[in-house]
């Protein structure tokens, strides 16, 4: 009888958890590595324990260092690393050996690999210059889209700037030699206006037909298959201008937006709480991850900022991630540093038991047990 009953209690386990897998999304790359499936499962299931926290460049440098081994502020003030790191690409494109931000590729790799290797999540976005007239990313004079679909004047240029990006890439490797998994988020703020890829230079269908051009490139043709795609707006007020220039699910896997506190924080928490509820419809609609790729209040004047505005905010609602922006001037900064203002109110935001740090990841162990 006993024997029956465990047999019972094993089939009842077996069924619940392949019931759980079943609602999973899968990546929408079919060939993902066995890392970066593994990652994109346990990144879902993360969402009903807590929100993974991030910040950019953050081993890098930061306020009064830069490039100093094993030190971070997040780290430096909370006692831990974030969960997730974010890195740029920019200037890869010109063989250049550092990139927008000063940071050797060198180096760069090198801090990636130590993320990976910490159990760490990696994400890289890209800030482009303009492929058509060499400017920086923030170059908006022409209708530059246009000239790098198939037909266009520089869609070579194009072609031979994601080589150089895929070469990097595909260099990223673990101890063992396998692709270390990155969260790629592709023309960033694509509703904005600052960038040229941005709203006010394409028409919609221009900028969905270099989204899946790109993403088809560098999987097809260039054999990545360690990249989970982000979609990331900035501004939109509605669930139509948030998909106007969707690729489609194919070409998708993270959908989200990037929002900063400027000098209203009322109107902060009201627009960032609207737009992630919105996210949250989406996410369910097209079976996408939602997150919240870039946010911040520049030197986090408010003392509480992190548990009054930021916390209750995301508490309402269920995202996989969410990372500040780079602490890059004594006047650009977004997390704090020892003795900041926001400090004190920092490590109790770290101490939430909806955050996840990294000294909460490690254990998971995202790349293997939890992904399987």
């Amino acid at each position: 009888m006993k024997v029956v009953l465990n047999f019972i209690t094993i089939l009842f386990l077996l069924f619940f958890s392949l019931q759980a897998n079943a609602q999973l999304r899968k990546p929408s790359d079919r060939k993902a590595s066995t890392e970066t499936r593994a990652l994109f499962y346990s990144m879902q299931r993360l969402q009903d324990t807590g929100i993974v926290f991030g910040h950019h460049d953050d081993t890098a440098y930061g306020m009064g260092w830069r490039f100093e081994h094993g030190r971070s502020d997040v780290k430096s003030v909370t006692g831990s690393y974030p969960a997730i790191y974010g890195w740029d690409l920019a200037k890869i494109e010109h063989d250049s050996i550092n990139d927008i931000n000063g940071i050797p590729f060198k180096l760069q790799k090198q801090l990636v690999q130590e993320a990976y290797g910490r159990g760490g999540i990696n994400t890289y976005c890209w800030h482009m210059d303009n492929p058509v007239n060499g400017k920086t990313a923030w170059d908006t004079s022409q209708h530059t889209i246009k000239e790098l679909l198939s037909g266009g004047s520089c869609h070579g240029v194009y072609k031979s700037w994601l080589d150089k990006a895929a070469i990097y890439l595909d260099s990223l490797k673990g101890p063992n030699g396998e692709a270390i998994p990155i969260l790629f988020r592709p023309f960033h703020e694509l509703t904005g206006n600052w960038f040229w890829w941005c709203k006010n230079t394409s028409s919609p269908q221009e900028f969905k037909k270099l989204w899946k051009f790109t993403v088809r490139y560098l999987r097809k043709k260039k054999k990545l298959h360690n990249l989970l795609i982000v979609y990331s707006t900035a501004d939109f007020e509605s669930e139509k201008e948030f998909l106007e220039r969707y690729p489609g699910d194919k070409y998708v896997d993270f959908i989200g937006f990037d929002n900063y506190c400027y000098k209203s924080i009322t109107d902060y928490q009201a627009n960032l709480d609207k737009r992630l509820a919105i996210v949250d419809t989406i996410a369910t609609k097209h079976r996408k991850v939602a997150c919240l790729p870039e946010t911040g209040y520049e030197q986090i004047p408010s003392a509480n900022w992190w548990t009054n505005v930021l916390l209750p905010t995301l508490s309402k609602h269920k995202l996989s991630y969410v990372m500040a922006w780079r602490n890059g001037r004594t006047d650009h900064y977004y997390v704090p540093y020892p003795g900041q203002v926001s400090a004190d109110d920092f490590i109790r935001f770290y101490n939430s038991p909806l955050m996840i740090f990294q000294n909460r990841l490690t254990p998971l162990n995202v790349y293997g047990k939890l992904g399987k």
